[in-house]
């Protein structure tokens, strides 16, 4: 009878269901494990990585074999990597809910560096405990540490991208990670088990338009000025005129992209892109040339110049005192008077303003793949008033952001058409669904060829010694066009004018064949500053370094040395 019993176990066993008894015992015997993809690198426009992967390692457990010693095996871990104790306590114990196999792999720690995770599991190895393990997990790196990273953007510890181009291309950078399934045997692999795999599918590049070395230049000449002047913050970026390609985009204060959690949130991402502000007498290069353009105004206009002029219930006044000035349309822009481009601006009705700074792209969005991107304020044209537009005409009560106000100057750059920035080399798709990059840039006319090059003649002026508000922007040997800027800022709290100041500079060179255009933003420095003597010197270096490193020669033309009085 014993015999039969078992006989027909036997043949129950073998024959009735042997594929339940076949997974059970499979379930109880296989271990998936991730094979992680390589995410891709973003590089500078000359294949220099900005953002790569290299060589990881994650930690890993059996906890069917770290659960009898899991209170030790946890001291060691979180010690030496810097983890919670209670965490690591979870995942050296984890056990599977009744009836299911128990669980053979858990995560310990991701992405750290190789040498520290084979140190760590070795320590583990030499206290005799067993059940630790690493395996190949890459790791996210920024080898120059601060520079671009407002725009790369950076991972979690889960290699969750939180910011930046990191965020916005994810799906294009990530990859598909894979899996192997393998048989073990006693707590260790069976080498000539079962094993399937599926291998990952490696994330793709991502090629900018910076220039590293330009980046990382711009950033320094930048963060020097903001502290100089105890400034909020500051902003500079430099474009290739002809194409509208970015080749610098600097914020200060900036952060360590390895190491983002030791800077303020605030700092991590672009305040280039996120930051309106009212752009100040930069805004005059837009209104003066789009006067010229509409045949209202040449560079020889003569312009009666009070000492201020009433507007409604408001005065406006110049930035420095004088009594009546007789200034050529030129003049107006070399000395920046607010009170002549005004009556300039006169000429002009309400939508004829509007509609050329609208071109111009003053309150749209210029898409270049960054999240967190501003449109800036354009007032709607029948809100307007005879005050609305005077302010306007010299660059208060409309906002922009420091790209909008490079995409306008460019214009003028680029004989009066405008071209949309670029920051990706070619086409790739954002997280929204939008194409991006050089391949969809476009070009449409704003004002005419010879509206920008008399602008860019009168701008000139500016950097002239003698003659304009900022010549230690000029260059030696250089024709170069330039325009300065001084706004109020509008407080966040009160929502008026808080007494500091934005102070800019934007321009061009080489003045009659332009190759680079610049525009710096510095806020509230907090002891005084200048659109000339603050941010004009950080222009002149940026531009100055732009001509040297692509070998751009002089034009070796006269300039224009147009006069300012009449």
């Amino acid at each position: 009878m014993v015999l039969s019993l078992f006989g027909a176990r036997l043949i129950q066993l073998q024959g009735l269901d042997p594929k339940a008894y076949a997974a059970k015992a499979n379930a109880e015997s296989l271990v998936t494990v991730p094979l992680p993809a390589t995410r891709g690198q973003i590089t500078d426009r000359n294949g220099v990585p900005l953002a790569e992967t290299v060589a990881g390692m994650m930690i890993v457990a059996d906890p069917l074999r770290t659960r009898p010693h899991a209170e030790d095996i946890a001291r060691i871990l979180a010690d030496r990597l810097h983890l919670d104790y209670f965490d690591v306590l979870d995942g050296l114990m984890r056990q599977a809910p009744p009836g299911k196999p128990d669980i053979r792999f858990a995560y310990i720690a991701r992405r750290v560096p190789a040498t520290l995770a084979t140190a760590t599991v070795a320590a583990v190895t030499n206290a005799g405990f067993q059940g630790i393990e690493t395996r190949p997990d890459p790791l996210r790196n920024y080898p120059a540490h601060d520079v671009a990273a407002n725009l790369l953007g950076f991972l979690n510890s889960d290699g969750v991208p939180l910011a930046g181009l990191e965020q916005t291309f994810n799906r294009r950078l990530a990859g598909k990670d894979g899996t192997e399934t393998y048989e073990v045997g006693g707590g260790n692999r069976i080498p000539l088990g079962e094993n399937t795999e599926t291998p990952p599918v490696n994330g793709r590049n991502l090629t900018l338009t910076i220039d590293r070395d330009v980046q990382f230049y711009a950033q320094r000449v930048l963060r020097t000025a903001v502290q100089g002047a105890n400034a909020q913050s500051g902003a500079a970026i430099a474009m290739d005129t002809r194409t509208g390609e970015i080749l610098a985009l600097a914020d200060y204060p900036t952060y360590d992209a390895n190491d983002p959690g030791a800077s303020p949130s605030n700092d991590r991402g672009s305040r280039a892109l996120s930051d309106v502000y009212e752009p100040g007498s930069v805004e005059k290069v837009l209104t003066t040339s789009s006067l010229i353009d509409a045949g209202k105004v040449t560079p020889m206009t003569r312009i009666r110049v009070p000492s201020q002029l009433p507007v409604l219930n408001h005065t406006i006044h110049d930035y420095f005192q004088h009594g009546n000035l007789r200034l050529t349309m030129a003049g107006v822009i070399a000395k920046s008077s607010n009170i002549g481009t005004v009556l300039a601006t006169r000429q002009f009705t309400h939508s004829q303003l509007w509609n050329y700074l609208d071109a111009f792209g003053i309150g749209h969005s210029a898409d270049i793949g960054m999240p967190n991107q501003t449109r800036g304020v354009l007032p709607p044209v029948d809100t307007w008033s005879d005050l609305t537009q005077a302010t306007v005409s010299f660059g208060q009560g409309l906002s922009v952001n420091a790209l909008q106000m490079i995409t306008a100057v460019n214009a003028v750059a680029n004989g009066g058409e405008l071209i949309t920035p670029s920051l990706i080399m070619g086409s790739a798709t954002t997280a929204s669904g939008d194409l991006v990059g050089t391949a969809q840039a476009t070009r449409r006319r704003v004002i005419s060829a010879q509206a920008a090059s008399l602008e860019a003649r009168m701008m000139e002026g500016v950097t002239t010694q003698g003659l304009g508000t900022a010549p230690n922007a000029g260059i030696a040997g250089y024709r170069v066009a330039g325009k300065t800027g001084t706004a109020q800022e509008v407080g966040a709290t009160c929502g008026c004018y808080d007494g500091s100041l934005d102070v800019s500079f934007s321009g061009f060179a080489p003045a009659d064949n332009p190759r680079f255009t610049v525009y710096v933003v510095i806020k509230k420095p907090l002891h005084g500053g200048t659109g000339g003597g603050t941010a004009g010197p950080v222009f002149r270096k940026i531009l100055n370094y732009l001509l040297q490193k692509y070998s751009v020669p002089p034009t070796d033309t006269p300039p224009a040395n147009l006069p300012v009085f009449w």
